[in-house]
């Protein structure tokens, strides 16, 4: 089960990274990012930091991905930090002040953190 949930978990990964990599690449997607505070396209210095933010992503879905036996095992240290960015993430995009980001990433994070839940206490 433990497996399943990480799988979930890294798939459920993709979307937030797919979308800092269009950041990146100067899709205009400022509503659903960083508070909404920058509608639009980025400056590049955001749009470096949502590179910065995709890769933080990826070790963190393959922590979880360590951590239920899958993938490369040297990043399962690193599952506690990443559930708990994932907990960190899923309270500030809950109360995040654009309407976008909240119904876009709340229900994505919060099934993430639910994942990762169940792949630390199996």
């Amino acid at each position: 089960m433990s497996q399943i949930l990480a799988f979930a978990y890294a798939g459920l990964t993709a979307l937030p990274m797919l979308m800092h990599l269009g950041v990146a690449a100067g899709a205009p997607l400022g509503r659903l990012t960083v508070g909404g505070r920058f509608p639009g396209r980025l400056s590049s210095a955001w749009r470096a930091l949502a590179l910065v933010q995709a890769a933080l992503l990826a070790t963190m879905a393959g922590a979880v991905l360590a951590r239920a036996g899958i993938g490369a095992a040297p990043l399962a240290p690193l599952f506690w930090p990443a559930l708990a960015l994932t907990l960190l993430s899923l309270a500030a995009n809950a109360a995040s002040p654009s309407r976008p980001e909240r119904l876009l990433w709340t229900p994505v994070l919060f099934l993430m953190a639910a994942a990762a839940l169940g792949v630390g206490l199996s």
